[in-house]
């Protein structure tokens, strides 16, 4: 149980922008900040955070709400874990009561897990100081080269041997051993019993953006290739491994500053490279490429560089994982280090700003790479040099950006002496040949990508043979519940009278009365739960003299009701705020006259509802089984309700036809 004042000095310490930035490469958009959405495989920011607010709104994924929602979401945990989480970067102390067993056994599987596996960190580094662990563990690294700041920077450790060392340190530390077998540091035997999957091994704790533990690395120190190099923890409900990148949480910041991170295979290789002064890397850990580690990566950067080992063969092996990144719409370049190194052991035989030099002006461009590196295994080859004009067509048909490919196939053709529109008209097969494919893979007809544009904003209604468009009431509600959140406070005047023979007087009152007053007086109800409680609020508030701040619908509220208020708080498109003084164009303010925004607003709901009612009216009608008399009322009612729409229509300006 976490203490009040520590949720309350959590809430009040905590930045929006600063804890969401360690997520997503966030950008200064006149009073908010603008971003790729961590949540959806987009290619256009849609993502917002409005800091005057203190809150997030997802354009792409429909999410939104206060910094713990945000945080909850995108890390998968409860409320309490999302408040631990926060509070760790701040440096917030939570203190608790100690947990009893019943306490810990009842934690979600995910926080459980968290425990077991940063237990497991500090224990197998502290590992290092015992004697077996100086002259096995500890010396493996310092062989390595790597100083005592870099090892103690990345928590590695050691494993001991002896197949139950680890799991009796843990059994006696309180934890459960079914936690141990989930989190992978044990597994089981026939008997029964357990023992440390990671035994004699070092290890390397794999990190997610944030800096908390989610599992291990462990690497056997044995020769006999019989056994694995590596073990990596197993999947669980803490560690998906096409999520995670070794490293990340010490690159992100720089990755950022840099706009630009390299991309090498192994843990050590990120260990030397830190050593080395360049800290904006980060490893897939020897697994193949992943699209939810290309998402983790363009959250920070566009612009990859791929640190190749020396080793031809690998790097043919290699390319589809850049291929995969293309295809993602990353910028990529390619490092190649000479035959027999990579990134670790290159790093040892030159200083820090060779190094730094080496991988900086020896980027080059990842088709280039690719034409060149194909082209001499193809030699003369007829045969081989078709497959190397294939195999880069596979890779120019992943690039989306359909000026960029146009620009690489005429570079492509020149440095390989063919035709451009041969090369043009190849690429072209082969990207409407993948669409194909995955229309059939997915049975649904694909659209090139754009904006989000929300759904649900029209609603078809059918008429036997006929149809016709109108907007949806939850819209119209969205609109009214925008108004009260954005100008609630903003002062009105209005004409009203003490007495009923008494002269009109004006007087200030505020926006929000005067819309709560319009809604009661007119008897429009709000049909989605979520405006209904904001409406409800507002109203019980204003008997008590107040009126809620944004901050309100935030704390303590449902997840549908947080996400209505960041749908109507925070907006896509805005003027920019120079726009009228650059442009000598003014544009008339929603706020320069509210009691029009306000009767608009309330107009098109009721209009709705009128044709609502008329559609009703119509399909009694049109089911033949009425009565005469019951056909008569039902023509005179729809006769009243025509009247009603033409009424209302005029009062907005518009002009609507009777069906």
């Amino acid at each position: 149980m976490i203490p009040t004042k520590t949720v309350e000095l959590i809430h009040q310490t905590a930045i929006i922008e600063d804890v969401v930035g360690d997520y997503v490469e966030l950008k200064k958009q006149g009073s908010s900040y603008r971003g790729l959405s961590p949540f959806t495989s987009e290619k256009t920011p849609s993502f917002y955070v409005v800091p005057s607010k203190g809150i997030f709104k997802c354009f792409s994924s429909g999410k939104g709400g206060s910094l713990m929602t945000f945080v909850m979401a995108i890390e998968k945990v409860s409320y309490p874990e999302a408040l631990r989480i926060v509070a760790r970067k701040y440096n917030i102390e939570i203190v608790e009561k100690e947990k009893t067993a019943e306490e810990i056994q009842a934690e979600t599987a995910r926080e459980s897990l968290g425990a077991v596996v940063s237990w497991a960190q500090k224990w197998f580094s502290d590992q290092l100081e015992t004697e077996q662990g100086k002259a096995i563990g500890l010396a493996y690294f310092e062989s390595r080269g790597f100083r005592e700041d870099i090892i103690e920077k990345f928590k590695v450790g050691y494993c001991p041997t002896g197949w139950e060392v680890m799991t009796k340190a843990a059994v006696d530390a309180g934890y459960k051993e079914e936690r141990l077998e989930q989190s992978g540091l044990c597994k089981k035997k026939q008997d029964g019993t357990l023992f440390d999957f990671f035994q004699g091994r070092v290890m390397f704790p794999i990190r997610d953006v944030t800096g908390r533990v989610i599992g291990f690395g462990g690497r056997t120190l044995k020769t006999d290739k019989k056994i694995a190099k590596y073990f990596n923890s197993p999947e669980s409900p803490l560690y998906d491994k096409s999520k995670a990148l070794y490293g990340i949480h010490l690159a992100k910041n720089h990755i950022t500053k840099e706009d630009s991170c390299f991309l090498v295979e192994g843990y050590t290789d990120v260990m030397a490279m830190h050593q080395s002064g360049l800290e904006n890397v980060v490893a897939s850990s020897g697994t193949a490429l992943t699209i939810g580690q290309i998402a983790l990566i363009r959250r920070f950067t566009k612009n990859v560089t791929v640190l190749f080992d020396g080793d031809a063969a690998g790097m043919r092996a290699s390319l589809r994982g850049i291929d995969l990144l293309l295809k993602e719409g990353m910028k990529v370049k390619v490092v190649t280090f000479p035959d027999g190194d990579d990134p670790d052991s290159y790093s040892k035989k030159v200083s820090s700003t060779e190094l730094q030099e080496f991988v900086k002006k020896g980027a080059q461009d990842f088709l280039a790479f690719k034409s060149d590196l194909l082209s001499e295994g193809a030699g003369d080859d007829p045969i081989k040099k078709a497959e190397l004009v294939k195999s880069l067509v596979d890779t120019l048909a992943c690039i989306p950006d359909q000026i960029q490919r146009t620009v690489y196939i005429q570079t492509i053709a020149a440095r390989l002496k063919l035709q451009e529109k041969l090369l043009h008209a190849e690429v072209a097969k082969k990207v409407a040949s993948d669409i194909a494919q995955e229309q059939k893979r997915s049975n649904r007809v694909l659209f090139p990508p754009q904006d989000y544009i929300p759904s649900s904003y029209i609603e078809e209604v059918t008429q036997g043979a006929s149809k016709r468009m109108r907007t949806e009431r939850n819209l119209l509600e969205d609109n009214l519940v925008r108004l009260l959140l954005e100008h609630g406070e903003s002062m009105v005047k209005i004409e009203t009278q003490i007495e009923e023979s008494a002269e009109a007087i004006e007087v200030d009152v505020t926006f929000a009365e005067l819309l709560i007053h319009r809604v009661e007086s007119q008897s429009i109800s709000m049909e989605d739960p979520s405006t209904d409680f904001i409406l409800s609020k507002f109203t019980s508030s204003l008997d008590l003299g107040e009126i809620p701040s944004a901050e309100t619908f935030f704390t303590g509220t449902t997840e549908d009701v947080q996400k209505k208020a960041a749908d109507m708080l925070v907006h896509k498109y805005t003027l920019s705020e120079n726009w009228e003084e650059r442009h000598h164009i003014f544009s008339m303010k929603e706020e320069d006259d509210l009691e029009k925004a306000l009767s608009t607003a309330t107009i098109r709901i009721q209009l709705h509802d009128v044709q609502r009612n008329i559609d009703l009216l119509l399909e009694q009608l049109d089911n033949g089984d009425c009565s005469d008399e019951e056909q008569s009322r039902l023509l005179r009612e729809k006769i009243t309700l025509d009247k009603k729409v033409m009424e209302l229509s005029s009062l907005l300006g518009v002009v609507i036809l009777p069906k």
